[in-house]
């Protein structure tokens, strides 16, 4: 196969992946528990920085769009000019930043925890801000309703990833379902 049909292909697998777990949340206030921050920190280690940037890129075009994709199963402009907007469009940077780390060293998953963890305070700040905007909150109660009930959650989905990800990318690796070439 195409080394480009190869890498579009894992681009689409990698976006669909975000599109069937991004919706799945528990609302717990203005700010839901979602799986598209622990899904960006797996997809990160399987399919790099580059790939899982335009994967997500994908996802929020197509959850812009209007399509159900987004937490809570909502999608539309309104859920990026809404109280998440920013916890969502935060997620991209979060992903160049922590893909610094993680696709240069795998191996060392101390470091990659902590450059997720560093990386993961970006849509934090972000959301915050959005949150605090559109909300009509101080930016102290906005953090406190959208960050510090999830630090602690987040955290496990890092260490979840940090430890079952890069099984996952050996196992896919050694299948020959996932070349090494493909980050």
């Amino acid at each position: 196969m195409n080394h480009s049909i190869k890498e579009l292909t894992v681009i689409a697998l990698m976006a669909a992946l975000l599109c069937v777990l991004g919706p799945m949340s528990l609302p717990i206030g203005p700010v839901p528990v979602s799986l598209t921050n622990l899904t960006l920190y797996f997809i990160i280690y399987l399919v790099g920085t580059k790939r899982t940037a335009i994967a997500y890129v994908i996802y929020m075009l197509i959850g812009l769009a209007g399509l159900p994709v987004f937490s809570g199963y909502a999608g539309g402009p309104q859920k990026l000019l809404g109280p998440t907007g920013g916890y969502i469009i935060g997620f991209l940077p979060m992903i160049l930043v922590m893909g610094l780390i993680v696709e240069r060293h795998e191996k060392n998953r101390i470091l990659c925890i902590l450059s997720m963890e560093a990386a993961t305070w970006i849509p934090y700040l972000l959301g915050t801000a959005w949150l605090a905007r559109t909300a009509g909150m101080t930016f102290g109660a906005a953090f406190g309703v959208g960050v510090l009930p999830f630090i602690i959650l987040d955290l496990v989905k890092i260490f979840a990833a940090a430890v079952l990800a890069p099984v996952i990318l050996g196992r896919l690796r050694k299948s020959g379902v996932l070349p090494e070439s493909v980050r």
